[in-house]
């Protein structure tokens, strides 16, 4: 398990050699692949073997047994932003004794399943509205300072980054017979 110390440690040493190399820091990111087992059920697998299933609720086609997409969506900006703020509270030498992170949306079923409001326009299928909400708490360490790590976190987090910076999105398609997994 690492503790604060390791964090910072670590965190100071890419520094370090990004410093040295900036060119090092750019890099591909590890791909998610999903694959459709039936119905609305998905599996996605990482190379280290964990795997996630999906599926939508019983009133959108599903069996309404795995968590939605949507919830894994929230579930990665959740852990994302706890990871941020674990970090950048060990850089900052602040040992957490408590920390959690939820991640909520608003949004309109209508917009998934291709429908218009009353003046003819599409609705949208993303979040009309998400909230991020920290409970956090650190022996001797005034709220304040708190407060600062969190937004200091959000402003590095990769995923508050990708849903605020909306990078360019490429899609490429293939018609191609199924490949093996």
């Amino acid at each position: 398990m690492s503790t604060s110390h390791d964090i910072a440690q670590a965190m100071q040493r890419a520094v370090s050699v990004f410093t040295r190399r900036p060119d090092m820091g750019l890099h591909d990111d590890v791909a998610a692949r999903a694959s459709w087992q039936h119905g609305a059920r998905i599996v996605a697998a990482h190379a280290s073997g964990t795997r996630i299933e999906s599926d939508m609720p019983v009133e959108l086609g599903g069996t309404g047994d795995r968590p939605s997409p949507g919830w894994f969506f929230r579930v990665g900006i959740a852990a994302c932003t706890a990871t941020a703020i674990a970090m950048v509270a060990a850089e900052q030498g602040i040992v957490l004794d408590h920390l959690e992170v939820d991640v909520g949306s608003r949004s309109d079923t209508r917009g998934l399943l291709g429908m218009r409001d009353a003046d003819g326009a599409p609705i949208g299928a993303g979040p009309a509205s998400m909230r991020v909400e920290v409970v956090l708490h650190a022996q001797d360490v005034q709220a304040e300072r708190l407060q600062a790590v969190v937004h200091e976190a959000l402003r590095r987090s990769p995923m508050q980054g990708a849903l605020l910076g909306q990078p360019p999105l490429t899609v490429d398609v293939a018609t191609t017979p199924a490949r093996a997994a």
